[in-house]
C-alpha cells in the first residue's frame, strides 16, 4: 500500500470519527416528548450538585435537556461488565469464550440483548421518576410511559450502534471515544459551577483546588503515551536427523 493511500485511508478515518460525534452530539440535544422544558430547566438546576450532575457530564449534557440519549452508553457497558463476570464463574460463557470467534460473536448477541433489557427497565424507572415531579411531564400516563422507554431503548441502541461503526471504520475504540466527548463537551459549564459555588461559599477554596489537580491528572492521563515492556524467551530449534 503506497503512502498516499495511507494517508487517504486516515483521512477518511478521522473524519468519520468526527461525523459520528457530531451526530452524537446532536442526539444529546433532542429532548424526549411530553416534556415541559421550563419546569425541566427549574428541576435540573436545582439537582446540579448531586450525583445527577454527575451523571449529566459522563451523559454529555443529555440529562440536564432530558434528550433521547439521556441515558448514553451507561446500559451497554453494565451489561459488557455483566457479561465479563459472567464468563469468569458460568461454564456457559466459558464455553462461548474457548469457541474463539463464533463464540465472542454469540457474546456480543447476549451483551446486545443485556443493552436493551437494563436500557428498558432504566428507561421505565426515567418515565416514572419524571411522572413523579410536579408538573413536569405535560401529559402524564400509560402513554407517555410507552414513548419515554421506547425513545430511550432506541436512543441507547442507536449509540451503541455509532459506538460500533467507529470501532470499525474510524480511529480508537467508538464506545470510549463517545463518552470522552461527551466528558469535553461538558467540562466548561462544570468549571464554571464549580467556580460559583466556591465564589458563593458552597464549595470551599480545597475543594476548588481538588476538581482542578483532578480535570488536570484526567487530561493527563488520556493524554500520555504508556510504553508495555514484553520480554520473551529465546526460542531455541533442535534438528534430528
Amino acid at each position: 500500500m503506497s503512502a498516499s493511500s495511507s494517508s487517504n485511508d486516515l483521512r477518511n478515518r478521522i473524519l468519520f470519527t468526527i461525523f459520528i460525534l457530531a451526530v452524537y452530539r446532536f442526539g444529546t440535544f433532542v429532548p424526549l416528548p411530553g416534556i415541559d422544558p421550563e419546569q425541566l430547566k427549574i428541576m435540573m438546576d436545582g439537582n446540579q450538585k448531586g450525583l445527577l450532575g454527575m451523571f449529566n457530564v459522563f451523559a454529555g449534557g443529555a440529562v440536564s435537556r432530558m434528550a433521547i440519549f439521556a441515558l448514553g452508553i451507561m446500559p451497554y457497558i453494565s451489561s459488557s461488565i455483566i457479561v465479563q463476570l459472567l464468563t469468569g464463574v458460568s461454564d456457559y460463557f466459558k464455553n462461548l469464550k474457548a469457541q474463539g470467534e463464533t463464540g465472542r460473536a454469540k457474546i456480543t448477541q447476549i451483551t446486545r440483548y443485556g443493552t436493551v433489557l437494563l436500557a428498558t427497565v432504566q428507561g421505565y424507572g426515567l418515565s416514572v421518576g419524571l411522572e413523579s415531579s410536579a408538573n413536569l411531564v405535560i401529559n402524564p400516563g400509560a402513554f407517555f410511559k410507552i414513548t419515554t422507554v421506547t425513545t430511550i431503548v432506541a436512543g441507547t441502541m442507536f449509540l451503541m450502534w455509532l459506538g460500533e461503526q467507529i470501532t470499525q471504520r474510524g480511529i480508537g475504540n467508538g464506545i470510549s471515544l463517545i463518552i470522552f466527548a461527551g466528558i469535553v463537551a461538558e467540562i466548561p459549564r462544570a468549571l464554571v459551577t464549580t467556580f460559583e459555588l466556591g465564589r458563593t461559599g458552597a464549595v470551599s477554596t480545597f475543594m476548588r483546588c481538588c476538581f482542578n489537580i483532578y480535570d488536570f491528572s484526567y487530561f493527563y492521563f488520556i493524554n500520555s503515551d504508556y510504553f508495555i515492556y514484553c520480554f520473551y524467551g529465546k526460542s531455541i530449534e533442535k534438528n534430528i536427523n
